[in-house]
């Protein structure tokens, strides 16, 4: 794997290892690995990630994701998992999350290991935007803004700006960032599992606040229904297809922001194209550590994540919050 300098001097020099791109379409392609009328989400852990230090160790994170792809393709070969999950030719963007400060942020290590691999599926440097609001959510993740066509891209909606004419769905009616409406042609979520004082939970729907202007005016009602109503907004339903969750490092408790008396090391990633689905078992996970610390349900403190169900519904259709309609896969 690359390490942090040599993920650097890639980006820098546009340089392209192991060339040529699939053909297959992302929904024909993840189609092949439903099981009928279920979702397919895949929880690949490693409990050595962590070894000694905060900051999980590059090779095992690389290594998990490799895992995680490996399971949710059937494909064992870490470039031919990648090559049916990235549509050919695309402007591909990873919407990271760094609201929380350096402390509870999407992981460098894996941002380098997806836009390492994204690379060898033959997807070009200049054709990968890491992207959030802004540059200091940007920057709490440890990189560093850029914007040369000829490299990976970093930057915010601070550089780009958002839409002039608001979109609306349901309750919500917003102006969306350029960099998804303008630039990507698939976007794959990058979020960090995190307890939420008004949402309850914030993880793959949730991380979608970040690509609007004005997300402060979505919070009424436990985010419910807005983050529901947002990810049906045509841009972010249709371009935001894939969840590579950053389960590595979380808060269970006191979030969004970082509080180190609630950190908690669940070693995980959260994989799946079904952002409901995925949003489900990110809950369950995070209310059985907060069983085992003793805290209250979420529910019982007043702030259960309905959205969720509400993104289920007939209304939204946007996946699956049935358990037993869901398809899990613990590795």
């Amino acid at each position: 794997m690359t390490n942090r300098r040599e993920f650097m001097r890639v980006a820098a020099t546009g340089a392209l290892v192991l060339g040529s791109q699939s053909k297959l379409g992302l929904a024909a392609a993840l189609d092949q690995h439903r099981t009928a009328g279920n979702s397919k989400v895949v929880v690949a852990r490693d409990a050595a990630l962590h070894g000694a230090g905060a900051q999980p160790d590059e090779k095992r994170v690389l290594a998990l994701l490799d895992r995680a792809m490996a399971a949710y393709t059937g494909r064992d070969n870490p470039v031919a998992a990648w090559k049916h999950i990235v549509p050919a030719g695309q402007v591909i963007g990873l919407k990271t999350n760094g609201l929380g400060g350096r402390g509870i942020s999407t992981h460098l290590a894996l941002i380098m290991a997806v836009a390492e691999r994204l690379q060898q599926a033959g997807v070009k440097p200049g054709n990968i935007i890491v992207w959030d609001r802004n540059a200091r959510d940007l920057q709490a993740c440890g990189l560093t803004i850029n914007t040369d066509p000829s490299r990976i891209r970093v930057f915010g909606s601070d550089v780009s700006g958002f839409e002039e004419q608001p979109v609306s769905f349901g309750a919500v009616n917003v102006k969306l960032s350029k960099i998804l409406t303008r630039e990507c042609g698939m976007v794959i979520g990058l979020p960090i599992l995190k307890d939420h004082n008004i949402s309850g939970v914030t993880f793959a729907m949730k991380n979608m606040y970040g690509v609007i202007e004005r997300p402060n005016e979505l919070h009424g009602g436990g985010c419910n229904p807005g983050v529901a109503d947002l990810n049906c907004v045509p841009a972010v339903r249709e371009k935001v297809r894939f969840t590579i969750g950053d389960a590595m490092t979380s808060i269970y408790e006191g979030g969004p922001g970082f509080k180190p008396e609630h950190v908690w090391y669940p070693n995980a990633l959260i994989v799946g194209e079904d952002r409901v689905a995925v949003d489900q078992i990110a809950w369950q996970m995070l209310e059985r550590k907060r069983a085992e610390a003793g805290i209250k349900s979420l529910e019982a403190a007043g702030r259960p994540p309905r959205y969720i169900a509400t993104a289920a519904d007939a209304t939204h259709k946007l996946g699956v919050n049935d358990p037993q309609r869901i398809h899990l896969m613990e590795i």
